[in-house]
Formats: structure tokens, C-alpha cells, sequence
């Protein structure tokens, strides 16, 4: 898959990775991943998928956490999440709202197949182990889409490997660029302000 990785993205993972603003940078997250998808939807669908995409970014939020963990890299625990959303979508016909073709799910699953079996995530149960014991909201499918020939926001072709294009528009194939010293959680998105809040708590 291709993906971005600049100064914010590891900004955002050291925010959410942190702690006391940790929950914080996990509901702007969130927020901002919902509103990029919907943002591809068409608008009288929008607001029927909310609940239910804040619901599923929520739980990909650990997700990352635990990629991490595992030792995976930034661009590929990030990934990871990506590639779960695509399934979700898949599996509701939302086939705007997604950035891979599903002929390359196969591609995407083996490259990470051992995290995804570790946790129970596969095509048909995108979340696994990470989805929350009371469930996400349910929301209305258009599985006609899926016969569609083409999904219009999907880009074919980067499913064996990770491929990142940093800030200067470089494209790096594997584990993706080097955490920057001065990646601030500050500069994570909507962050600053809790930030400076947790500071002056602090002092």
C-alpha cells in the first residue's frame, strides 16, 4: 500500500503512545480518520456511517498500539490499520471509501499474516480481537457496489511491500523513513492545546 509518513505522523504516534494525552490524541485521531473517509462518501451516506467509523477507528487505535508493540514500524503498524479499514469497507460495499483494489487483499493479509492471525483479523472480522466487547454501531451496506469494476480511490499495484512517500516527496519501499528527534506530540493533530494543558499540570 501507499502511504504518507511525515513529521506529523510520528508526532501523532508519539502522542498516542503517551501518556495522560494518550486518550486524547486517540479521539482526535479518530475524529480526523472519519472525516477523510466520509469525506469520499457520497453526502447523503455520510452521516449514516459515523457512528459506525468511529466506532471501527477506535479499535483500530489499539491496533496500532499493539503493531507497535510487536515491533513493527510506524509505516507498518499504520498499515495494518489501513488494511483493516479496506476489509470493512469491502464488507459494506463501501467501495469509494477504499484505497486498494479487493483483488490484492490476499497480497496485503499474507505480508502480515502472522500479526493478523495472532489477533484474529481476516477479511470477513477486519477487527479480530480488537473489536470492543460491546460491539461498533451498525450501519446501512450497499453491497451492490462491490460489482462494481473499479473503485474509484483504490490505486492498484503497491500491495507487495509498504511503500511511504515522505515530506520531500521521496518514495521509500519497506519499513519506511526514521523517526525524527523533534517529532513532537504538540504537532500531532488537534494536540497542541492538550499538550500544553498536560504541562502545565505537570510544572
Amino acid at each position: 500500500m501507499k502511504i504518507r509518513q511525515n513529521l506529523r505522523h510520528w508526532a501523532a504516534k508519539n502522542a498516542l503512545t503517551a501518556p495522560v494525552i494518550g486518550d486524547i490524541a486517540n479521539d482526535k485521531l479518530v475524529d480526523m480518520h472519519t472525516d477523510i473517509f466520509l469525506g469520499k462518501a457520497d453526502e447523503d451516506a455520510r452521516e449514516a456511517r459515523r457512528d459506525h467509523l468511529d466506532g471501527f477507528f477506535d479499535a483500530t487505535m489499539d491496533t496500532y498500539v499493539a503493531a507497535l508493540e510487536a515491533g513493527l514500524s510506524e509505516a507498518k503498524a499504520r498499515e495494518i490499520t489501513h488494511i483493516q479499514a479496506n476489509f470493512d469497507f469491502f464488507n459494506h460495499g463501501w467501495t469509494e471509501m477504499m484505497e486498494i483494489p479487493a483483488e490484492e487483499f490476499e497480497q496485503h493479509f499474507r505480508r502480515y499474516e502472522d500479526f493478523f492471525k495472532r489477533y484474529g483479523i481476516s477479511v470477513d472480522d477486519p477487527l479480530g480481537a480488537f473489536r470492543p466487547v460491546d460491539g461498533i454501531p451498525d450501519a446501512p451496506e450497499t453491497p451492490e457496489q462491490r460489482d462494481q469494476p473499479a473503485y474509484e480511490n483504490a490505486i492498484a499495484g503497491f500491495a507487495d511491500d509498504v511503500y511511504v512517500e515522505d515530506g520531500d516527496g521521496e518514495l521509500h519501499v519497506g519499513s519506511g523513513t526514521a523517526e525524527p528527534a523533534e517529532a513532537d506530540p504538540a504537532n500531532a493533530p488537534g494536540m497542541s492545546d492538550a499538550v500544553d494543558d498536560a504541562e502545565r499540570a505537570d510544572s
